[in-house]
């Protein structure tokens, strides 16, 4: 299993989200989008909280080579709060 499939496979494994789920947090017109301030030295990663179908989900990213990459998904209660807030939920 190359690692992209084997990361992919974990995701889905720990947070019932596949990677390819994760990716519409983004086609969500209310999504928001904020830094991860606690995480990483080396590259800035970014939160996605967005609402696929009836449910809020939030995706770690980064971007690279311009384009997103997932570091993770799940479904996060805070992420869910940060969402509801800022929409006014």
């Amino acid at each position: 299993m190359n690692g992209t499939r084997l990361k992919i496979s974990r995701i889905k494994k720990k947070h019932n989200i596949s990677f390819e789920e994760a990716q519409f947090a983004f086609t969500d017109l209310n999504r928001i989008i904020a830094k991860d301030l606690e995480h990483s030295d080396s590259e800035e990663r970014f939160y996605c909280f967005g609402k696929i179908a009836e449910t809020i989900v939030t995706v770690r990213f980064t971007y690279r080579n311009n384009k997103i990459r997932i570091i993770g998904a799940g479904y996060w209660r805070k992420g869910k709060q940060i969402y509801e807030k800022e929409n006014k939920i």
